[in-house]
């Protein structure tokens, strides 16, 4: 019999099925994405492939009826988990009126959903790191017990955003957790160009917090350590800097050739590591996940994910005018 790590973190066995099952949703809604783009259909993908275990083990290690996300566009798993639908994903891909983003004004992967405290956010990255620390902030001001959690990967953690957000949430000791998701490359440039430290983890010293260097593939390993940064912050102890090394699957985006700049091998390698394999290999050996309910968790995600296809596919594109919606005072 393997050993049960997760229920020494206090997880059942529900629990973690039910992150198996997220995981799971984001890759096939993920795959499903190229297929589209591929055909024409939708005009672009920022995927999330290999880097799920990150995103599901660290929301469900948070308060997902108070706590404040604020991710970046390859968190997929951070908004399924968080509440946004497998349906709201394709109308954001279609850009369609009905997208919950941003009434298709955005590129796909632009998650906000005010009810479920997803909080908008832009091109230019990093830009979401103040935003998370200011929320922080007003928490701590009107204090309400949330922690703001905020993600952006390895290559934005060198823009001047991060630096700043870091340092001021420092200061002040605010409940805000940055997790860097270090997939290796900034589009094509590899880790070992970006950083003249060995880990982004090592920069938290620097901004008086602890950092913690994590197996992203591994969302056992993730949710444990968020659970930590989560408790620090709410109890007045201030940020935690985490990074969760993974490794991007695919290319940057639909728009990118990968093979440039990095060979199949290398590729081809971490795949081996992929969570969905790994994960699942885990509970299987527990007898979790059984050969029937991984059937009938396939078909159930396989239903939900042609359904949100169709419609989104069907549904109507936004009316002309609602262009000028929000630019000028109505």
């Amino acid at each position: 019999m393997a050993e049960n790590r997760h229920e020494k973190l206090g997880l059942t066995d529900e629990q973690v099925l039910d992150m198996y099952r997220t995981m799971l949703t984001a890759r096939k809604v993920d795959e499903r994405m190229w297929l589209l783009n591929r055909a024409g259909k939708i005009p672009f993908v920022i995927s999330c492939q290999g880097q799920e275990a990150a995103q599901v083990g660290a929301a469900y290690a948070l308060d997902r009826d108070k706590d404040y996300v604020l991710p970046y566009y390859r968190d997929m798993g951070v908004v399924l988990a968080f509440g946004m639908t497998v349906q709201e994903l394709m109308l954001s891909g279609f850009a369609k009126a009905e997208d919950p983003n941003s009434g298709s004004r955005q590129m796909p992967g632009h998650f906000g959903q005010k009810k479920n405290r997803i909080v908008t956010g832009s091109s230019p990255v990093t830009t979401q790191v103040p935003h998370a620390v200011g929320i922080a902030l007003a928490g701590k001001m009107e204090k309400k017990d949330f922690v703001s959690f905020v993600t952006f990967g390895e290559g934005s953690s060198n823009q001047g955003d991060f630096h700043e957000g870091a340092n001021f949430a420092g200061v002040h000791k605010l409940p805000v957790i940055f997790m860097v998701e270090n997939n290796k490359y900034a589009i094509s440039i590899p880790v070992e160009r970006q950083l003249a430290c060995e880990k982004v983890s090592d920069r938290a010293i620097g901004y008086g917090m602890p950092g913690y260097t994590v197996d992203g593939n591994d969302p056992l390993e993730v949710y444990e350590v968020v659970k930590q940064a989560a408790k620090r912050g709410r109890s007045g102890e201030g940020p935690t800097l985490i990074e969760a090394v993974s490794y991007r699957l695919t290319a940057h985006s639909s728009d990118d050739d990968d093979r440039t700049y990095r060979e199949k091998e290398e590729v081809e390698e971490a795949r081996k590591k992929d969570s969905i394999i790994t994960f699942g290999n885990y509970l299987r050996g527990l007898g979790i996940l059984t050969e029937d309910l991984e059937k009938e968790m396939n078909e159930e995600i396989t239903k939900l994910v042609n359904e949100a296809t169709d419609y989104a596919e069907n549904a109507p594109y936004a009316e002309p005018e609602s262009a000028l919606k929000h630019v000028y005072e109505e």
